[in-house]
């Protein structure tokens, strides 16, 4: 029997997620998301763990974990112990691969305030039994993302500060300078694994003071020069 040439299919295929540049000309298609983990020392010293300074470690992300822009975010079903995690977004608009440190920037398209939103409850599970952290990071709604200011209209990170507060009052707030990997030393060291492509984002990791929301908490997450994120966590899951 011959095979058919074009089938029809199942339900409809899904719609990939875009995100909006903060001047509203145009839309960034997410292709991947990359998140770096124990970035910041002090971070990873308040969650008991150690910098591995011989080279950045990563998780991902699915597209579809993204939540662009502010408004009501969901309180993530299957736990009691949900964590905001502040972070700048680099969007990459080129491709590269084996890229030397040197040249890594040229692949920055933009910039954007993030927050990675954990299941620290599984989390910890996960450390103790060994286990991989997907259950844990890779959560429906828990990639946030403002909108992405252009490489062009954003100085970088020197002399920035990063932080985020709850109800008004400050948790996370720390220079990026504080970073172990420069975004160009996580972009060069990505390229050694993957294909990076235009649409990848790369969250770059939390400083320390992350904790747990509460259905109703209101939450800023901002970068110096970036357009802030506001957002208020929503009730608990039915």
């Amino acid at each position: 029997m011959a095979l058919e040439t074009a089938l029809a299919p199942l339900f409809p295929f899904p719609q990939l997620p875009a995100i909006p540049l903060v001047d509203g000309s145009g839309l960034f298609p997410v292709r991947r998301i990359f998140c770096v983990g124990r970035n910041y020392a002090a971070h990873a010293a308040e969650m008991g763990d150690e910098v591995d300074r011989e080279a950045p470690f990563y998780f991902t992300k699915s597209v579809f974990a993204l939540h662009p822009g502010g408004g009501m975010l969901p309180y993530a079903c299957g736990t009691g112990d949900y964590h905001h995690e502040v972070e700048l977004v680099v969007a990459l608009g080129r491709a590269g691969f084996r890229v030397p440190v040197a040249q890594a920037g040229a692949l920055v398209c933009g910039h954007a305030v993030g927050l990675d939103m954990t299941r620290r409850d599984l989390q910890a599970l996960a450390k103790d039994r060994r286990r991989p952290w997907d259950v844990a990071k890779d959560v429906e709604h828990s990639a946030v993302i403002g909108p992405i200011t252009p490489a062009g209209d954003w100085a970088g990170p020197e002399n920035r500060r990063i932080s985020l507060s709850v109800n008004g009052v400050v948790r996370q707030a720390a220079p990026l300078s504080d970073m172990v990997w420069s975004i160009p030393e996580l972009i060069a060291d990505l390229s050694r694994y993957y294909h990076l492509q235009p649409g990848d984002l790369i969250y770059t990791g939390t400083p320390a003071g992350v904790g747990a929301v509460q259905p109703g908490d209101r939450l800023r997450a901002e970068v110096e020069g970036l357009e802030p994120l506001e957002l208020v966590i929503g009730p608990l899951p039915e």
